[in-house]
């Protein structure tokens, strides 16, 4: 998966060839995905097959996670369906180490026989790898909370909705962006379900079931030899199918009527908004490049996030452990002791966490039996954390793991990944209408488009999906080829202002890409609408 499929898929079409590679698993009858899951009694007997096998043959530590992942993804395209793909995948990854040394195997045979076989061979890795480590791996202390579950809170769960409800809901909103105006639109549900058991020496058995949604689309309107698309604005969240039907329904307005959504979304109004908009775009005036102000909502702003603080703050990226994957980063370890580096100006709050209600990297413990938590990233504008897991944060001086260890399935070694990195809303009330007022010069951006970031995650240019010109406190019309161009430090410490809680929402995706051989990764990324002063906007659609 390309870094850039973190915006969208390349072409709903060509998400249904590409997705069940990507998400693993078998195809399956989607009745199968009904079916009950092995019991957590045998789970644990099968687990202990694998750490007393492991401490037999002299591993000082040894973790296994059995895992059955399910999937559903729904595509269609105007009024036709072009695939419904269910599948799953079962299997078991025992990681060990011997030696001081690191060692992984896996298996599908789950089995008393298969699981020895793997765990032998998860063994037998670290000792070979053993000859050539420099220093033994050192894991940060953990608790032993013996037998524990977590589940997303879910009340409605995708895989007892019938396929034609779903169906039925994505010809709908194809429908109605037909009916305002789009020539073509296509449009998807990626709908996954996590069981996963982990089991570990440390004396933890953890049994989490996690479910998480996506509903996608995009609209097209063709006029006068040109045409615009707009994607959709909802985000994937980790919930179950109320997201969609209105069970859990609460919805803001932006600007011009624009709809936004926080714990459910409209995938129909969504859709006819989105025809009419792109009609907008075919004779909006294109952007004159300067300095302005933006406001910048949460679902466009979150993959700047992403990008300029996710990322950065990954301590294996900042150790140079990625960089053959999209880069290192520029916050250095040497910026973080000072104890004084001005990430960004003094109400840029950002934190980490990994125990959001709804958002996707929400879960009770991480895959090395960690317990989740959220914790600073920056305070005050001033880097004072990283990302780090139970091998990694004697690196930085701390003696506990941050909960952020993970492996997009039982046959990929767990490592660093992402937890929700988001932006705190500011404290004192205030909306999107009154910061629209205060601003002379400006752009309102709404939802995410392309991006460029360098490999230190620092100079950077990022568009958008619509964006509307501010003038004397009001917004006059909509713009196209807008992008921005500022570097991360700059960028920071230009957020002027920020809106209260009440504007809060999440951005997220399902396809974060890290590491070698790569995985993927569901993330969330929250805030308020902010604006940033004075920053520096290009014209996309000019020559220069």
């Amino acid at each position: 998966m390309k870094r850039r499929n973190f915006v969208q898929l390349a072409g709903m079409g060509a998400g249904a060839l590409m997705v069940p590679s990507m998400m693993l698993g078998n195809d399956i009858p989607t009745e199968a995905l009904l079916e009950p899951g092995m019991d957590v009694l045998v789970k644990k007997q099968l687990a202990d097959v694998a750490l007393n096998t492991a401490k037999s043959l002299g591993a000082t530590y040894a973790d296994a996670r059995i895992g059955r992942y399910l999937n559903q993804f729904v595509f269609t395209r105007e009024a036709q369906v072009q695939n419904v793909v269910s599948t799953e995948s079962f299997g078991i990854g025992v990681r060990v180490i011997a030696n001081g040394t690191w060692g992984f195997a896996s298996t599908n045979d789950v089995t008393d026989a298969g699981i020895k076989k793997a765990t032998q061979e998860a063994v037998a890795i670290a000792k070979a790898n053993s000859t050539i480590q420099k220093e033994p791996v050192v894991l940060a202390p953990v608790k032993a909370y013996g037998e524990v579950s977590w589940k997303t809170p879910v009340t409605k769960d995708f895989k007892e909705v019938p396929i034609s409800e779903k169906v039925d809901l994505l010809l709908s909103a194809n429908a109605e962006a037909i009916k305002n105006g789009a020539n073509f639109v296509n449009s998807a549900l990626f709908m996954v379900n996590e069981q996963k058991y982990f089991a570990s020496t440390d004396g933890s058995y953890i049994d989490q079931d996690v479910h998480r949604i996506w509903p996608r689309f995009g609209v097209t309107a063709i006029g006068d030899g040109a045409f615009k698309t707009r994607q959709s604005m909802g985000a994937p969240m980790g919930m179950g199918y109320e997201y969609l039907d209105g069970l859990a329904s609460e919805k803001l307005e932006g600007p011009l009527g624009l709809k936004l959504y926080r714990n459910s979304y409209d995938m129909i109004e969504d859709a006819a908004t989105a025809a009419k908009q792109a009609k907008e775009m075919l004779t909006a005036k294109s952007v004159d490049a300067g300095k302005y102000d933006l406001v910048l909502e949460p679902n466009h702003l979150g993959l700047t996030i992403h990008e300029s603080v996710g990322h950065p703050t990954e301590l294996d990226r900042v150790l140079g452990y990625e960089a053959n994957y999209a880069g290192t980063s520029f916050a250095t370890i040497d910026k973080w002791k000072t104890k004084n580096f001005q990430y960004g100006s003094d109400i840029v709050n950002i934190v980490a966490d990994k125990v959001q209600p709804g958002s996707l990297g929400a879960i009770g413990w991480d895959d090395e039996g960690v317990q989740t938590k959220k914790w600073d990233i920056i305070r005050n504008g001033v880097l004072v954390n990283y990302q780090a897991i139970r091998d990694q944060v004697k690196m930085i001086d701390q003696n506990e793991s941050h909960g952020c260890c993970y492996a997009q399935s039982w046959n990929d070694v767990q490592f660093q990944r992402m937890p929700n990195i988001s932006l705190e809303a500011g404290k004192e009330p205030y909306s999107i209408d009154e910061m629209i007022k205060d601003v002379e010069k400006g752009i309102y951006i709404a939802g995410r488009g392309s991006y460029s970031i360098d490999q230190q995650r620092y100079n950077f240019q990022f568009g958008g999906t619509v964006f509307y010109e501010i003038k004397d406190g009001k917004i006059v019309g909509m713009l196209n080829d807008v992008a921005y161009q500022s570097n991360t430090q700059e960028f920071w410490n230009s957020c002027a202002k920020i809106c209260d809680q009440s504007d809060y929402r999440l951005f997220g995706t399902f396809f974060d890409g890290k590491g070698q051989p790569s995985q993927v990764s569901a993330v969330s990324h929250g805030s308020a609408t902010t604006r940033f002063n004075d920053i520096n906007v290009i014209n996309t659609g000019r020559s220069v």
